[in-house]
């Protein structure tokens, strides 16, 4: 297809450089009418993504010659290399030094529960029914005794909001008790942090790592089922076992010695305990001014034996050079893991192939890149593409990049995660998760456009699926991101029909044995998908456009230092 970049490009490109910041768009547009504005003088031929070419690619990562692409596992190992080979066939360079990979080094930990305890006063929690714990401290035993429990409300600190959870209260020693999601989840308040939707300040991630920020001995999270998006039951199965995470230079030596989940039961009754009304207390955490505020003559203590392994896996990195400014890179991102061999489902399947998660991503993302190199000219900047490994365990090949970026944060001009799309027909609409987030959302909209697809907003914005994929390794980094997802509104059969399709590979096969690929699948609505976030990318590839965060959005203030700086 020949693409024209358009003179609402042309106007983008001119409000960033003047340092103008757009607002976020509305959704649902698909009639803003492309035909009805001029077009640059520029042109270029590109490529479009090959239906043949991602099908076949999805088929062979999602085979039983990959096992189910586990890290650390031979069927990890066979995934690597066939994407090195890929990434060679399509013409990527190296995109580390002289390597195509990232080695992640990995540790896995697992407290055993028999051997270890948390009580409070001396009155030990039940593992499991009353509390979930771990530690990220790569040791094989840690313990802390007496540690004054603190109620800090949301945890969080946020000076762009003009807030702080922590201000006045010295938690250092202390553990740390925790409310899940943000303040502005129960007000739905749209000028209390993002209203109803969750901001990066609502995971339960940033919030252990606050607390060893503070200084905090432990970090207790209060578990409840509506702001948390999930029943007990998920945390008991997530967080009890064998946990994964990135050998770190210090050993984990700046977490916090236990982090944890506890039942809103048991938080109840400490609460009691300390003479505090436990839903007086919760309503006034989402109130400016709330004041963190001890949990009288409650002390924490506890003993943790851990069993240690360690094993090592990798990121694979290609890149497509760009003709003029090869310094400043436009990302691709998909995790290429999934869960490897486990115990066999009821038709004696033992191989989670993950065909839609994410043989799907990472299939698209090759072709993607394909696609680029096959275009004329080729793009003015260079095309990054990152196959992470080890989301399925945390998000860990995303956040070693983070941790040890292969190219500066200032020179990535924006990026495009593809996690999990459908095989589905095409649709109206593009799903855009974490919707009015940053200005990648206007380029999306002038390809969308094109196409006569609008953008949906996601759906349920309060339970943060914007922070739930590996994006979130680089948006908390500066990088302006981009998570979109096929649409639900299909051609034929509407939202309806869409929906049926979601709900049956989210009941029947999400990460179970049954995720396979089939030479049935339709994947017209997938390519349709493909060339879309495809047309994003070369809006920044083949323009000087420096597109940011939203104002008032939580990584707005670290992407202009980091741009800033590199000026």
């Amino acid at each position: 297809m020949t693409l024209r970049l358009p003179a609402a490009l042309a106007a983008f490109i001119l409000l960033s450089a003047c340092g103008q910041n757009a607002s976020a768009p509305e959704a649902a547009s698909s009639e803003s009418g492309e035909a009805d504005v001029s077009v640059t003088a520029d042109e270029v031929t590109l490529a479009p993504v090959s239906e043949e070419n991602l099908r076949a690619r999805i088929a062979t990562l999602a085979s039983d010659e990959f096992e189910g692409r586990a890290p650390a596992t031979p069927g990890g190992m066979k995934t690597r290399e066939w994407l090195i080979n890929e990434m060679k066939s399509i013409g990527l360079e190296p995109g580390n030094g002289d390597s195509y990979e990232q080695e992640v080094p990995l540790v896995e930990l697992t407290v055993q529960p028999d051997a270890s305890d948390l009580s409070i006063n001396g009155e030990p929690l039940d593992y499991g029914p009353d509390a979930v714990y771990w530690t990220k401290r790569v040791e094989e035993d840690v313990a802390f005794e007496d540690s004054d429990l603190v109620f800090v409300g949301y945890g969080v600190v946020a000076p762009e909001y003009g807030w702080n959870d922590y201000e006045g209260v010295d938690v250092t020693g202390k553990t740390a008790v925790i409310l899940v999601n943000d303040p502005g989840y129960v007000t739905e308040d749209p000028e209390l942090f993002n209203g109803r939707a969750m901001t990066y300040y609502g995971r339960w991630t940033y919030k252990y790592e606050e607390a060893a920020r503070q200084g905090a001995a432990a970090a207790l999270i209060i578990h409840q089922t509506a702001p948390a998006a999930y029943g007990w039951g998920v945390v008991e199965g997530s967080w009890s076992g064998p946990q994964l995470d990135l050998e770190r230079p210090d050993g984990g030596a700046g977490r916090v010695a236990l982090e944890g989940w506890v039942q809103e039961t048991v938080a109840r009754d400490l609460f009691a305990t300390a003479g505090l009304d436990f839903d007086a207390v919760t309503a006034s955490a989402h109130q400016a001014g709330f004041e963190a505020m001890p949990m009288e003559g409650l002390k924490a203590s506890a003993t943790l034996k851990n069993k240690i392994r360690r094993s090592n896996s990798a990121n694979v990195v290609g890149v497509l050079p760009g003709t003029e400014n090869p310094d400043e890179y436009v990302l691709y991102m998909g995790h290429w893991d999934h869960l490897g061999v486990g115990p066999a489902d009821e038709n004696g399947d033992t191989i989670s192939n993950g065909a839609v998660d994410n043989a799907t991503g990472t299939a698209a993302i090759l072709s993607i890149a394909e696609a680029f190199a096959n275009s004329t000219p080729k793009p003015k900047r260079s095309i990054m593409v990152v196959a992470v490994t080890a989301e399925e365990s945390g998000l860990l090949g995303s956040a070693y990049l983070g941790e040890a970026p292969i190219v500066p944060f200032a020179q990535i001009v924006g990026g495009i995660n593809i996690d999990g799309v459908l095989p589905l027909p095409p649709a109206k609409d593009i799903m855009v998760v974490g919707y009015g987030a940053s200005e990648l959302e206007d380029l999306l909209k002038i390809a969308a456009d094109k196409r006569d697809v609008y953008l949906r907003p996601d759906a349920e914005p309060e339970k943060g699926y914007f922070y739930r994929s590996d994006h979130i390794s680089l948006a908390k980094k500066g990088v302006p991101m981009l998570y979109a997802d096929a649409g639900l509104d299909l051609v034929d059969g509407g939202e309806e029909a869409g929906k049926a399709l979601a709900d049956d590979y989210t009941a029947n096969r999400y990460h179970k044995p049954a995720d396979n690929y089939s030479p049935d699948w339709d994947l017209t609505g997938m390519t349709q998908s493909m060339n879309t976030l495809m047309e994003v990318g070369a809006q920044m590839a083949y323009s000087d456009a420096w597109p940011n965060w939203y104002e008032g959005n939580e990584f707005r203030a670290l992407r202009d230092e980091q741009r800033a700086a590199a000026e």
